[in-house]
């Protein structure tokens, strides 16, 4: 055999190989779909705690309590809700003293006319009417609206905590300033607003259904409320 021919069958050989060798498996990988993050649990989602609308709506006073003790933390949360009241000017006219020695906690419910739940009440806060902080002139008594929704944010505190608390008014009797003054000593300048009693609810009490149509009025009094 030529060489020639040699060479061309060698050519031909290696051309067979080529075009027969197996051919590697191509794996193709579909893209992942895109993942939506999901929403932010809210505060109140994560902590296990009611929403604030259902807080307000499911808020009730609380007169009848398990015994089982409040804990000062718990008890400075309460007070730090009422920090954070809304106030006129900013003059932020409160103070806010906490009780819990069963001794006191007597005195106060004998010094209230209904106040007898705080014989079995584990603690009280009252808020306080600092006068050096109130504004002059037509706006001086601004502190009572001041107090009132520092109260009441204790109030809601309590409820969206777990807690029962009920309102028991002071301001603006006398006998009963000067009662809880002494009970407490005061000093000169402070004014008792309101005491609140506070412990575990013992579940008797139910939110009282408060709305109504007939005092609901859209753009002027008298015009009813039609969305």
């Amino acid at each position: 055999m030529s060489y020639e021919r040699i060479v061309i069958l060698i050519l031909l050989l290696l051309l067979a190989a080529a075009l027969f060798r197996p051919q590697p498996v191509v794996t193709v990988t579909a893209p992942k779909p895109e993942t939506v993050p999901e929403a932010a649990a809210s505060p109140a989602e994560t902590s296990g705690l009611p929403d604030v609308l259902t807080v307000i709506h499911q808020r009730k006073s609380v007169r009848s309590y398990t015994g089982e003790p409040v804990g000062l933390p718990e008890l400075r949360e309460l007070v730090r809700a009422g920090f954070a009241a809304p106030t006129a000017g900013n003059a932020r006219p409160w103070a806010f003293v906490i009780v819990t020695e069963r001794a006191r906690l007597d005195a106060l419910a004998d010094a209230m006319p209904y106040g007898k739940m705080l014989k079995k009440a584990p603690a009280a806060i009252a808020v306080c009417g600092v006068e050096s902080a109130f504004r002059s002139g037509e706006s001086r008594e601004m502190w009572v609206q001041d107090c009132s929704a520092a109260t009441e944010n204790i109030l809601l505190a309590a409820e969206g905590t777990g807690l029962g608390a009920v309102w028991l008014g002071v301001y603006p009797y006398k006998d009963r300033s000067a009662s809880i003054s002494s009970i407490l000593k005061l000093p000169e300048g402070i004014v008792p607003f309101s005491l609140i009693s506070v412990g575990h609810p013992a579940g008797t009490e139910k939110p009282k259904q408060k709305y109504d149509p007939s005092r609901f009025f859209l753009q002027q009094w008298g015009m009813p409320f039609r969305p």
